[in-house]
């Protein structure tokens, strides 16, 4: 996992689809965006019956309109939010600074999270409303089918979020358990482009290298000795 912070590489790497569209996150996001959306159109287009001698429409669940209200306003929003995440996780790897990563992780945990709950909330109170809906009030059972995929996918929606939240969960242990993500962490983009503008260390010569002035610098031997003229050339005998 070297060079990588929270499931991504170094900042400025070049998008890659495939591998983009092959992480588990991304597919559960598509997975979840496409069930906001079975749920929000079977509501809005079939979950509304009336009774043979009556014009006004009425929620199919129990005509209760919170019912019907409440599949629709959390399909919408759950689809806008998936849409928001699956745009934050293209970018995610564009993002250099590992504080900025660590908040987008923990935001799609909670989000995640609160999604999975909801939708349990949802699955529950639609089941319910089904269940004690009186056969008077859909004599032809117009909209059954919608009704029962409204159910169905909301309580597969449960799933498909709280894996989120769950790889969400994988990937803050990885940056936060690992050193390298620590809060000194530089990314090496940046920390190359420092260390070629960095001067270098300056070497001095002589001085005592006991001082502490030269303490760690660096002392230029003495290897030649002062030229003494006055002995002149002297023959070796052998």
């Amino acid at each position: 996992m070297e060079g990588m912070a929270y499931g991504a590489g170094k900042a400025g790497g070049a998008f890659d689809p495939v591998t983009f569209f092959q992480q588990p996150h991304t597919i559960l996001r598509i997975v979840s965006w496409l069930f906001s959306i079975v749920i929000f159109g079977c509501i809005a287009n079939e979950g509304y019956v009336n009774r043979p001698n009556e014009v006004e429409e009425f929620c199919i669940f129990n005509r209760n309109q919170n019912a019907c209200n409440y599949g629709v306003t959390m399909g919408t929003l759950a689809f806008l939010c998936c849409v928001a995440f699956l745009a934050l996780d293209v970018y995610f790897p564009q993002i250099s600074s590992v504080k900025d990563r660590k908040k987008a992780v923990l935001a799609d945990v909670g989000v995640s999270a609160f999604w999975s709950f909801m939708w349990f909330v949802g699955f529950c109170f639609l089941a319910n409303q089904w269940q004690v809906a009186k056969h008077e009030d859909n004599p032809l059972r117009e909209g059954g089918d919608a009704a029962r995929a409204a159910i169905t996918f909301s309580f597969f929606s449960i799933f498909t979020w709280a894996g989120q939240a769950f790889l969400a969960f994988q990937r803050y242990k990885l940056g936060a358990d690992s050193a390298l993500f620590s809060q000194d962490y530089i990314d090496p983009s940046q920390d190359a482009a420092a260390a070629a503008a960095a001067p270098y260390s300056a070497y001095t010569s002589g001085g005592d290298p006991e001082s502490p002035s030269n303490a760690g610098s660096y002392q230029q031997p003495n290897t030649e000795a002062p030229f003494d003229g006055s002995a002149g050339y002297q023959r070796q005998d052998y």
